[in-house]
């Protein structure tokens, strides 16, 4: 597999990961793809007109050498499914990101002890505090935090890592150059040197809705377990909760008042088997 061909098809707008899979399957090398016209790529990989003639043109049109040299130019490391190092956790999910870009130290997704935490983007003081009481154990004894750097809980999350001095791993809906809330473009500098920046959109690609139910499957892969800190019952937090349980990963979830809607959600997955948690302890003594 050639690494540098893999980014250079996965910087094609509109491709998804359906699409590189069966250009993967069906040219493993990706040498034939270069030389097709769009009607065989149609052919060869069963793509609509519209996707073939995007394709097309992208690889006609478009320089390898210009792409890794902006990635080069902004300190971006891209490392694909194929590579050594890319990380053993995502191997094992159903879709694993071809490609991954990242901004910080890569090696720290190796980490024996991650937690993905998520939460609702308008938590209460109440929901803050007992985050707060559960994690701040955990981070003051090394362990990673991975959160989604959106509004709310995931701010808080990182944002409380990097105050006490640990390592946090924030994974975009976007590319890693549109920073996305662009209020926590100075806190993505920080992760981005006290921890790992990752998304696996290519660095110039804007935030759309549908990358955060895409990056969240990311975000519970990484980990061995997400902890969901306030929710409501319909959010993409239980989204997250959904995709860990399907990768055969550990849920838990900090319980709430009955009065408040923020709490609903995770007194719902607590009702549906998800690990109550009031304290570190509680996730320590599932591992």
């Amino acid at each position: 597999m050639d690494k540098e061909r893999l980014i250079f098809l996965h910087h094609c707008e509109g491709l998804s990961w359906q699409h590189l899979n069966k250009i993967i399957t069906a040219d493993p090398d990706l040498k034939r793809i270069f030389t097709m016209s769009a009607n065989e790529m149609m052919v060869n990989f069963s793509f609509s007109e519209q996707i073939a003639k995007r394709l097309h043109y992208h690889v006609n049109h478009q320089s390898i050498f210009y792409i890794m040299k902006e990635l080069k130019k902004y300190s971006i490391k891209a490392v694909t499914f194929f590579d050594e190092d890319y990380p053993a956790s995502l191997r094992s999910i159903f879709d694993p990101p071809w490609v991954l870009y990242g901004k910080g130290d890569m090696r720290l997704l190796e980490h024996k002890n991650i937690l993905s935490v998520v939460g609702t983007r308008t938590p209460s003081h109440q929901g803050r505090d007992a985050l707060k009481k559960v994690i701040l154990p955990l981070i003051q004894d090394s362990w990673i935090v991975v959160s989604g750097l959106a509004r709310g809980i995931d701010t808080f999350a990182h944002d409380l890592c990097i105050r006490n001095g640990s390592f946090t791993a924030a994974v975009l809906g976007s590319g890693l150059e549109c920073i996305y809330p662009k209020e926590n473009g100075k806190l993505a500098e920080q992760i981005s040197k006290q921890g790992i920046l990752l998304s696996e959109f290519p660095p110039n690609t804007q935030p759309r809705r549908w990358h955060f139910p895409l990056r969240n499957r990311i975000i519970s892969g990484l980990s061995k377990a997400t902890l969901v800190a306030e929710a409501r019952t319909k959010s993409g937090s239980l989204i997250t909760a959904d995709q860990a349980l399907e990768q055969g990963r550990d849920v838990f979830a900090i319980p709430g008042s009955i009065l408040q809607e923020c709490s609903a959600g995770t007194n719902y997955l607590i009702q549906n088997g998800a690990k109550l948690v009031m304290c570190a302890d509680d996730i320590l003594h599932e591992w």
